[in-house]
């Protein structure tokens, strides 16, 4: 599950970072309002395209834009990322504001991190509830994407997949024809931290093309140069070949 902390705190901000990422959480951090309101936005995009559950972890004291405003906007754009707020503003009436601007839950600092991490749980698992299942395969062609078997099916013939293999080929099939830019893919894949320098997503596209591309002579995986990569939804023409 994806979490995106929208913290201005240096302090706290690494304390959950540390703390959710030993927990096997995939973290997202923001240190201001505008950054935390651009992370959400694009965060809930993931979520919905994806179906992976996700939460945000948010301040009222921020920068920039109020963790209020922040909200208010949001759900005025009807993003439904459930969003719990961690503030030192603990009163009642602070909390009764809170969530009635739209916090799915409210919990005041200093805070029990293993309570923070019981109502993350609720909040993701209240997530998955209201998103339709998952599909178990999805189809592109005559390529085929088992989610459960985490292996793939080219014209009926099976390719064993590595998990970031998969998880790299699901994003690509979820949406057929669309470009996914390198620095799409390598949040999506590896996490909003990842050096973005890095070839990891250009290495991981080579390997996908030597299991469902080469073996077939008809390429699927196309570069768009200066954009990204997508997935055609039919293979091309024989004798076309697909972009270095």
């Amino acid at each position: 599950m994806n979490i995106l902390i929208i913290e201005d705190d240096p302090r706290v901000a690494g304390f959950l970072e540390r703390g959710l990422r030993a927990e096997g959480y995939r973290i997202r951090l923001a240190r201001n309002g505008p950054d935390g309101l651009a992370e959400a936005r694009g965060l809930a995009q993931l979520s919905a395209e994806t179906g992976e559950a996700a939460v945000v972890i948010l301040d009222l004291n921020l920068p920039g834009l109020p963790g209020m405003e922040l909200l208010s906007l949001l759900r005025a754009e009807r993003n439904e990322l459930p969003i719990l707020v961690l503030t030192a503003m603990g009163g009642t009436a602070a909390r009764v504001a809170g969530l009635r601007g739209g916090a799915d839950d409210y919990l005041g600092k200093p805070f029990d991190f293993e309570e923070l991490l019981a109502r993350i749980e609720a909040l993701g698992r209240r997530a998955r509830g209201t998103r339709p299942a998952r599909p178990q395969s999805l189809r592109a062609g005559e390529l085929e994407l088992d989610r459960a078997r985490c292996v793939a099916r080219r014209a009926g013939t099976e390719i064993r997949l590595t998990a970031r293999e998969l998880a790299v080929l699901d994003l690509l099939i979820s949406a057929p024809g669309r470009v996914f830019s390198r620095e799409r893919i390598l949040a999506a894949v590896w996490g909003a931290s990842a050096d973005p320098l890095t070839n990891i997503v250009d290495v991981y596209i080579r390997r996908l093309r030597a299991k469902i591309d080469d073996p077939f002579g008809q390429p699927l995986i196309e570069t768009v140069r200066g954009l990204g990569y997508r997935l055609e939804d039919a293979p091309a023409a024989p004798g076309l070949p697909a972009g270095q």
